[in-house]
């Protein structure tokens, strides 16, 4: 067989060796032989191994398709994603100070999405295989905090009663305060005598909530997540920080990058996950397009003591942006958006140039687009802080601070 030589890693955690030849599970470096497939090789053996190279800490690691780097050394992978961060900002002339990379460790992961199918006989549950629609059974998961793993069981019970052979469910399940929260999607249309089947397995598994298709089934008790000094009960489904270690330390970097603001609008704010860490200091008015998220950060900001005032909206950012008159008068900016980033918002941002900016991404390449904008109209780049909660996989997030001119030359 043909001999390849890898040459780097893609961004999706792949080998990628002349031609261009993906390589699934390869390290740059390393002589492999393959057969190649379009763009993919297939059948791949390792002639010469990288001195990165390690023993993958999970035994579903080659089958599953839950993590794609668990054969590259820790260091390795850190200096990978930090890579690609600067590879991005690289692309667009834009240097700055990185902070060191911030890790959540194994078995962390707060939240997993998994495939439940029925069988002859009875049910599995796990991931989907590497490539494939393939369910592959995970028990020896080290991703997954283990009250998770505590539902694979439940997700196999859920098959058993709500799908057919022929349909796989998304089984979403959440840790929270008050026990697993689990959402399940493409099930069985709901009628009386399964409604009735679902609430009783809620109640007997002791579960917090039961969702299917968006209906709540059953809610023992509220599925509670803590953002600083507030408790708050999410949506069924809503966004939430994979690891608590993850969002602690973005929570960390926005306060560092806010500093002593007192007034302050977060965009794109989620249940709260910053707005009500960052209420023990300042008023805060977020912004978000999901009604029932706000309402979710409106009531667990109402229920809590001594925080400052907290205001909410719900409002589509991709179509209405904030306009330069609703940003002129905040001390701060902090904005989250999704990975497409915030291209009509930051628009408008540097129009009204509030004095910092506090940018949380979950993709580089729109982060650094967003950021060439903004240093364009006079912002600095301070920092970034690159966190890597999504471990062993290609993921990659980070918090970065921007302040406009006044501010440095307060500095100064």
């Amino acid at each position: 067989m043909t001999e390849y030589t890898i040459q780097r890693l893609g961004h999706l955690g792949d080998g990628i060796a002349p031609g261009p030849l993906f390589a699934p599970m390869t390290l740059p470096g390393e002589v492999v032989t393959g057969t190649p497939d379009g763009q993919t090789l297939t059948d791949i053996r390792i002639v010469t191994p990288s001195e990165n190279r390690v023993s993958a800490p999970c035994r579903h690691f080659k089958a599953c398709g839950g993590c794609q780097l668990q054969h590259a050394s820790d260091d390795y992978v850190a200096d990978f994603k930090l890579g690609v961060v600067k590879a991005s900002l690289d692309a667009h002339g834009i240097e700055t100070v990185f902070k060191p990379l911030q890790t959540s460790p194994a078995q962390s992961r707060r939240r997993a999405t998994f495939a439940a199918k029925r069988t002859k006989k009875g049910a599995m549950a796990g991931f989907h295989g590497r490539g494939s629609d393939v369910v592959i059974e995970i028990p020896g998961c080290q991703l997954l905090d283990p009250s998770v793993m505590g539902a694979l069981p439940i997700a196999e019970k859920l098959a058993v009663i709500g799908t057919s052979r022929k349909a796989a469910l998304a089984v979403t399940v959440t840790a929270s305060r008050g026990g697993l929260d689990i959402s399940v999607q493409n099930g069985k249309e709901l009628d009386g005598p399964l409604r009735q089947e679902l609430a009783h397995l809620c109640d007997s598994l002791g579960l917090a909530r039961l969702t299917w298709d968006g209906e709540v089934i059953a809610m023992r008790t509220p599925p509670v997540q803590r953002f600083g000094a507030a408790k708050v009960t999410p949506p069924p489904g809503a966004f939430l920080q994979a690891t608590p270690h993850g969002e602690a330390a973005l929570v960390t970097a926005v306060r560092e990058a806010v500093g002593e603001a007192r007034h302050v609008i977060d965009l794109f704010a989620g249940c709260g996950t910053f707005s009500l860490p960052l209420a023990d200091q300042a008023e805060v008015h977020a912004v978000e397009g999901d009604a029932a998220m706000t309402a979710a950060l409106d009531h667990g900001w109402r229920m809590s003591t001594g925080l400052k005032p907290v205001t909410t909206e719900a409002r589509d950012l991709f179509r209405r942006p904030l306009l330069p008159d609703e940003l002129a008068k905040t001390d701060a900016v902090v904005i989250d958006p999704p990975r497409a980033g915030a291209e009509a918002q930051i628009a408008e941002i540097v129009k009204a140039m509030p004095p910092v900016l506090a940018y949380v991404s979950c993709n580089p390449v729109t982060f650094a687009r967003d950021a060439a904008v903004l240093i364009a109209a006079g912002y600095t780049l301070n920092w970034v802080q690159v966190v890597d909660q999504f471990r062993w996989s290609s993921h990659v997030e980070l918090a970065a601070q921007f302040t406009a001119p006044e501010v440095q030359r307060k500095r100064k």
